[in-house]
């Protein structure tokens, strides 16, 4: 159980953690395969920073167990943080040194000679594109560059498994898909990754398989294709050229879809969900041509992730802050 050898990098099972009268998680279970990416998506407050110091050995869980790098979390946290790498929310960040100082201590903190430590810093640095200001305080960079020098900090010892805490909020979408590309790096070398996020198209982008938690429970789990399809295939959605077509155009649609056909006479769009995608497509556009109806466009929409959200929890997954905007 949690050998290393089974090809399972992170496992958790049963995790229950309370805060006084708040119950945080309430029996969370996840794995992630060796040199896999799970994202843990979920709204503020939904448990998944708990998760992450669970699994990082900063708190003890009330009940269940964890295991990372085939080291239990609870018994041999030392083993654990050898094993990890942690970017958090709060940027772990010495605001009296330099970014250069920075790397180089969390070098020699995990035991690495002075010239591979300085070697590691300055390649890290570069790799974040922070060498022109390395040698710099800290206290002067911007949150994004923090963030970077926080994400390489993470990175010095090469860990097994690197836990990221919400990578990018706050970050512009330079800064965004810079961190994206890095992870993406670390991956291609082996790690694994556990990334908490709001972000529905990061969790998209990077993550090999997706586990929804909301208030301290996983409410779904699989790859974004399968959460998708959880919320019912497809949207084919048409235009007609005259909408005095509309009626009959919705008629057909109504015979290859599954559900009600909804149509708007002032765009001249007529949609409904299939559930078989391009044949739903190709068929409607038969029919249509059958009946001498002209389309001006046509489009098959998958459902995103942030659909999938809303369908799995009622509600969106950053309240309070613009789609793609960081809280």
């Amino acid at each position: 159980m949690g050998s290393h050898s089974d090809g399972v990098a992170v496992r958790a099972q049963g995790l229950v953690k309370s805060f006084g009268s708040t119950r945080a998680l309430n029996g969370v279970d996840l794995e992630i395969p060796t040199g896999q990416v799970l994202g843990l998506l979920g709204p503020n407050g939904a448990g998944k920073t708990t998760t992450v110091r669970i699994l990082t050995t900063l708190l003890k869980p009330d009940s269940g167990s964890a295991f990372v790098a085939g080291h239990d979390a609870v018994a041999d946290p030392e083993a654990v943080r050898r094993s990890i790498g942690l970017s958090g929310q709060y940027a772990a960040v010495d605001e009296n040194l330099t970014g250069f100082e920075n790397l180089y201590m969390v070098a020699r903190l995990y035991g690495m000679s002075r010239s591979r430590s300085r070697a590691r810093s300055r390649e890290l640095l570069d790799r974040f594109r922070l060498t022109e200001d390395g040698d710099r305080p800290s206290k002067g960079y911007s949150g994004g560059m923090r963030r970077r020098l926080d994400l390489a900090g993470a990175l010095v010892a090469r860990p097994i498994v690197a836990m990221l805490d919400e990578p990018t909020t706050g970050l512009d979408p330079r800064g965004r898909m810079d961190t994206w590309e890095v992870i993406s790096e670390l991956v291609a070398d082996g790690t694994t990754v556990l990334l908490t996020t709001q972000y529905l198209e990061e969790a998209d982008q990077l993550a090999d398989s997706i586990v929804v938690i909301d208030k301290g429970k996983v409410i779904a789990r699989g790859t974004a294709d399968e959460l998708k399809n959880q919320v019912g295939g497809e949207r084919l959605e048409l235009v007609v050229a005259d909408a005095a077509d509309l009626p009959t155009t919705a008629r057909v649609l109504a015979e290859v879809g599954s559900g009600e056909p909804s149509t708007d006479e002032h765009t001249r769009k007529a949609d409904v969900f299939v559930d078989t995608g391009p044949k739903a497509l190709i068929e409607a556009l038969r029919r249509l041509d059958a009946q001498n109806i002209l389309v001006s466009d046509v489009a098959l929409h998958r459902p995103t992730l942030d659909d999938v959200f809303l369908a799995l929890t009622g509600h969106v997954a950053e309240e309070g802050s613009p789609k793609g905007v960081a809280a």
